[in-house]
């Protein structure tokens, strides 16, 4: 049995997988894909302004499955690589995985979808190669209600799930650190959400 460590911002890489135009439009009610979206945004935001790197898939083809979602595209910044794939499982795309290689990271936090295929087989070869894995899971999704299974399978073999609040009040640590943070990472954005939409 794995034992949760802390998430801690110098140890680890983000990843928003396959976000993308065509999973969102299996989402059949409108304000769940913008929950989706602006969760996802959210997400990318909290990253950045902990300086965590984020690794976005996006599934091939691309013109016909989509980019990056316009609102997020904004918010990537610097921080973030873009890999296209194929491999439903990221571990298996050459240039991510010596990009993870690279890194030289040991948590990896995981959002994105479709939560029992890509996201499953991702986590499921991260754990493989020995990474840490968290899973936010009110920011995963699927065109398929029956995804238990998935993530009974993904928690047997060691990945942690958290939410998103959970994610949030961990990397900021304390009430009282606000003026250690803003001094090294400047002042926190203040609309930016603690709980997903």
């Amino acid at each position: 049995m794995t034992t949760a460590k802390r998430i801690v911002p110098d140890r680890c890489l983000g990843t928003i997988i396959d976000v993308q135009d065509f999973f969102l439009a299996q989402v059949r009610d409108r304000r769940a894909r913008d929950r989706i979206a602006t969760n996802t945004l959210n997400f990318a935001r909290l990253l950045d302004y902990f300086r965590i790197p984020l690794l976005v898939t996006l599934e091939r083809p691309v013109y016909r499955k989509g980019s990056v979602l316009n609102g997020l595209k904004r918010h990537l910044g610097d921080r973030a690589h873009l890999f296209e794939k194929d491999f439903f499982d990221l571990t298996r795309e050459k240039k991510i995985r010596s990009f993870l290689g690279h890194a030289k990271k040991k948590q990896v936090i995981v959002a994105g979808c479709e939560t029992e295929v890509c996201v499953l087989q991702s986590c499921l070869g991260l754990l493989g190669l020995g990474y840490e894995v968290y899973v936010v899971e009110d920011l995963l999704f699927s065109s398929s209600r029956k995804v238990e299974s998935a993530l009974a399978r993904m928690h047997a073999a060691g990945a942690v799930f958290l939410t998103y609040k959970t994610l949030y009040y961990e990397l900021l640590e304390a009430v009282e650190g606000a003026a250690q943070r803003t001094k090294s990472l400047g002042p926190f954005p203040d609309d930016l959400p603690d709980c997903a939409a």
